[in-house]
């Protein structure tokens, strides 16, 4: 099965955010993904819906514990009311430092505790409009409503929510409990192979489901040129922002790439800037974490991803570049977007 193509549409405004969905949706990506870092991903997913009419929205992801599950609810329902039910919610944990430290926001245990709050945003959808109490009892969240109802029009009752994990319990809760699963930004066809799939058979299994359910969402970080060596030094940045982290040590030690981690995260220690941590990291782990090279060579990689999973989420490379190089790498994906999707040409603008 070939993989469909999603998109993590960049704009250094909202109003170019906006207009980068719009021609990933020309292109014929199905999905444009919006994350949460330095701005809101439901205010970005809210824009974007509203500046199109037929491209999948979702959130990859929105931190779920920064917000109650009750605002997570609404503002689902709220999407999906402006997009016409094209809303997907894309869940994550985040880190315990940025949720605690930059949210001031509760913790907990993250797997039992992302559990509750799908379980609480799944009630309140399904219940809003009932005028139903809104009881939901958790160790880490809790609901007690009575006499609401959410007076406006609700396109469905049911909203599919996405779950994005890196460690094993949190894939196997991604298994277990969500319609689909996010992967991390870096996920080879083996890592998936190896680590993820397994997992995520493994939590589906405990809820009694075949895998073949969930929609598997592989994240690929995607860097084209005509001179593949261009290509994998945009691409670079993304590599060394993650080898510097030491939680990733495995990560990259999985992939026989140690001594790039090593290196980088001594760099970074000793006072190096993130954003020029790019030209530390080798060639090699840019050809085993990204989708880059020339178009051709990137067609090979993303077939890797066949049957495996089902859609490929492709973001421009950003880190440590200037926005007119990533607004470039942009462009030369909405290409290679056209030509996989089969799209006429005359409809690019």
């Amino acid at each position: 099965m070939t993989p469909r193509i999603t998109y993590g549409p960049w704009g250094e405004t909202l109003a170019e955010l906006a207009e980068a969905t719009r021609a990933a949706e020309r292109a014929g990506a199905t999905i444009a993904w919006f994350p949460e870092l330095h701005r809101s991903a439901t205010v970005t997913a809210a824009a974007a819906a509203a500046a199109t009419s037929e491209i999948g929205i979702g959130t990859a992801i929105a931190l779920a514990f920064v917000r109650s599950p009750l605002i997570t609810a609404l503002e689902a329902l709220d999407i999906d009311e402006l997009s016409g039910g094209r809303f997907r919610l894309g869940l994550g944990s985040g880190v315990q430092r940025v949720i605690e430290d930059w949210h001031n926001a509760q913790w907990g245990k993250p797997v039992a505790h992302l559990r509750e709050t799908i379980a609480v945003v799944r009630h309140v959808v399904a219940n809003a409009r009932s005028g139903a109490d809104l009881l939901v009892e958790g160790e880490w969240e809790r609901l007690r409503m009575r006499g609401f109802q959410r007076p406006f029009p609700q396109t469905r009752t049911e909203l599919p929510i996405y779950i994005a994990g890196v460690g094993p319990a949190m894939t196997a809760l991604a298994g277990e409990a969500g319609d689909g699963f996010i992967s991390h930004e870096l996920c080879s066809p083996r890592y998936l192979t190896e680590r993820v799939l397994p997992r995520l058979r493994q939590g589906a299994q405990r809820s009694g489901r075949p895998l073949q359910t969930l929609d598997v969402t592989v994240s690929a970080c995607c860097s084209i040129d005509d001179d593949s060596v261009s290509a994998r030094r945009r691409a670079a940045g993304l590599v060394g922002f993650y080898a510097s982290v030491r939680t990733y040590a495995d990560f990259f030690a999985f992939h026989g790439l140690a001594e790039d981690h090593s290196r980088v995260s001594e760099a970074f220690r000793g006072g190096t800037p993130a954003d020029r941590l790019g030209s530390l990291v080798s060639d090699e782990a840019v050809d085993r974490l990204t989708i880059s090279g020339t178009p051709d060579e990137v067609r090979a990689r993303l077939a890797a991803y066949e049957g495996l999973a089902d859609s490929v989420k492709l973001t421009p490379p950003t880190h440590g570049l200037a926005a007119e190089e990533i607004r470039i790498a942009q462009s030369r994906i909405f290409d290679l977007i056209f030509d996989l999707t089969g799209v006429p040409r005359h409809d690019r603008h």
